[in-house]
């Protein structure tokens, strides 16, 4: 079976810049490749997150946003207080579910990704 070296999940964006500026400033990543039309952040070894100007790229935005970006964290509550002084609005407040065994909490990026902060217990 050929191997995978890693993966990109790519969102795609009416205004590219705000965007790449909440990922880079607020979320903190690190731009690893930027193509122009698409900004490539690393996340975690062979894991990136790309966003793509959507008049240029393959797909295109849509008020509907189906897909949820989570981010596994070693502290969430630190990412809690980190975001909401940085002006971010979260969903609710970090909880945990026992269902999942999960610690959690939700917000959105500048054009409505779901982004969740999450640690497994």
């Amino acid at each position: 079976m050929p191997s995978i070296d890693g993966l990109i999940t790519f969102l795609y964006f009416n205004d590219l810049e705000k965007a790449e500026l909440f990922y880079r400033e607020v979320l903190g990543l690190k731009l690893t490749i930027d193509q122009g039309f698409a900004k490539i952040f690393r996340l975690h070894n062979g894991s990136h997150l790309g966003l793509v100007d959507g008049k240029k790229g393959s797909l295109k935005p849509s008020n509907d946003k189906p897909v949820m970006v989570t981010l596994l964290v070693p502290d969430v509550d630190a990412w809690y207080h980190y975001l909401t002084l940085h002006g971010v609005q979260t969903r609710s407040p970090p909880k945990d579910d026992p269902q999942t065994k999960t610690r959690y909490f939700m917000f959105q990026d500048p054009e409505g990704y779901v982004i969740e902060i999450q640690r497994f217990y």
